[in-house]
């Protein structure tokens, strides 16, 4: 426990550094001569560090309101921000802590080129890039990162990016390979502890991610089955291998707060009690409707009964003043597991529903659809403490078995994107927001009590993408005024349906 928490110190010390280091040029605290160097391995826990706070924190909030798993508390005032979506370029942004990431990232490569660190690095920054394509389109990439040459980096299309990415992971598979018994990252490594086994099967499942993201491009799909084929025989994650962070998560309130990104915002800090997303967010009306009907387990685990069995949501939009956070559900006990849980990065429900997919897309040549979709829900209640037994009495019933996996069956889809939709809710609510754009899955349109005026015009439940932020508009405004304007209601990442 006092090696891991040990990383966690390490990183901040290393980001105070960063932060020491704009003091000035002039400042007689820092010598510009003798710069500091960190370690690959410091550099390393870092960014994945981040990464994990990025995907577990507040930062996708919003989309589990606008997904129907949440909705704002009858304690506070209604958000026209967030409800009633009048929302500006300052809002909903990640577009900086990304490119942050990335640049952590980088620096990695650069302390330790062509060796497992810088793979695990590329496979990370992979990551953050689709990240960026599916909240933005457009984003700078072949010109990112290189201040030195690019003061004002131009925007590539999201599909070149797209099409770098699998390049990329390629070349990180094959690193890799070739750097065989080299230094391994070890503990430093907060994702596989260093195993590289772990990162290709990781790798591998990103890759099958950006080219199912493409299901609905059919003149891509020829070109994507054979670089998928390229890296096939290493593997992919699934319920058994998924990809999950922790540096030494410890309930304390050191440095803001040293547990778990998720229960940090959801849950509770260690001497102030009740943190503000867990006072905020209550259970959606639209969710408990969803599960109720074949009976879910797993409602009772995602959000936290009111009394007995009993999980009371709010709607969204309606009037919530006379429910007040006593009568009704937080996020529950599966969910909200402890100041020391893991933060979920590719979660193997995920994993296995995205082979489900890629068996029925073509990309997938060994296992069945049925079996991954199974697998999938099985890993979804065994991550919120149920047990496989209760999955399968689930999957088994009618509601939830009435596709004909042994046919052609148009309710493929649906059955995989219904399922994933219930068991990303909490950790990974921009994954469902990536997947109702692609599939327009599940249909959204109880989701919410009331719709803005210009949302009620365009008839969608829901924004299709956020704005650029303001920074570039202030910084780089050649490059993003290039882009076309954005309309949040009619504006399409380029693999939306």
């Amino acid at each position: 426990m006092m090696k891991k928490r040990y990383i966690i110190l390490t990183t901040v010390f290393f980001a105070l550094v960063i932060t020491s280091c704009k003091k000035g040029f002039l400042s007689q605290e820092v010598n510009p001569n003798s710069p500091s160097v960190a370690s690959a391995g410091a550099l390393l826990s870092g960014a994945e560090v981040a990464t994990a706070a990025r995907l577990n924190n507040s930062t996708y909030a919003y989309l589990s309101v606008w997904m129907g798993y949440a909705t704002p508390s009858g304690n506070y005032v209604p958000s026209p921000t967030l409800e009633q979506y009048s929302f500006t370029n300052a809002n909903f942004q990640v577009f900086n802590a990304i490119y942050g990431n990335l640049t952590n990232y980088n620096a990695v490569m650069a302390a330790a080129p062509n060796s497992n660190y810088s793979a695990i690095a590329q496979i990370m920054s992979a990551m953050c890039y689709q990240e960026l394509v599916d909240n933005y389109n457009d984003v700078p990439y072949s010109q990112a990162l290189n201040s030195a040459k690019y003061l004002f980096p131009a925007y590539d299309s999201g599909q070149s990016i797209y099409n770098a990415l699998e390049t990329n992971l390629d070349a990180a598979i094959a690193t890799i390979n070739a750097s065989g018994s080299g230094a391994n990252p070890g503990g430093s490594d907060i994702i596989f502890g260093g195993n590289m086994t772990s990162w290709k099967k990781f790798a591998n499942t990103l890759k099958l991610r950006i080219a199912i993201r493409q299901s609905n491009i059919t003149a891509n799909t020829a070109n994507l089955k054979t670089e998928i084929a390229k890296t096939a025989s290493e593997g992919y994650l699934d319920n058994t291998v998924f990809a999950t962070a922790n540096p030494g998560y410890s309930n304390s309130d050191l440095n803001g707060g040293e547990q778990s990104p998720f229960y940090l915002y959801y849950g509770f800090s260690a001497a102030s009690g009740e943190q503000g997303g867990h006072a905020y967010y209550r259970c959606n009306n639209f969710f408990v409707g969803f599960l109720t009907p074949l009976g879910d387990a797993r409602l009772q685990q995602d959000f936290a009964p009111v009394t007995g069995t009993t999980v009371v949501g709010l709607p969204l939009g309606g009037s919530n003043g006379a429910l007040t956070n006593a009568y009704t559900s937080p996020y529950g006990p599966g969910l909200d597991i402890g100041p020391t849980m893991n933060a979920t990065i590719l979660s193997g429900s995920e994993a296995c529903f995205l082979l489900a997919e890629g068996v029925l897309d073509g990309y997938i040549t060994t296992g069945t659809a049925q079996g991954y979709y199974q697998n999938g829900i099985t890993a979804s209640f065994v991550a919120l403490g149920l047990t496989a037994a209760q999955a399968a009495t689930y999957y088994n019933q009618a509601g939830v078995a009435n596709v004909n996996w042994a046919a052609s069956s148009a309710n493929y889809e649906l059955a995989i994107i219904t399922q994933k939709y219930i068991a990303n809710v909490g950790y990974e609510p921009f994954e469902t927001y990536n997947e109702w754009r692609r599939t327009g899955y599940p249909n959204l349109a109880g989701a919410r009590s009331i719709k803005s005026g210009a949302l009620t015009a365009a008839g969608v439940p829901a924004p299709y993408r956020i704005y650029y932020p303001s920074t570039e508009f202030s910084t780089n405004l050649a490059a993003v005024s290039a882009e076309p304007a954005v309309n949040p209601f009619t504006s399409k990442i380029f693999w939306a349906k």
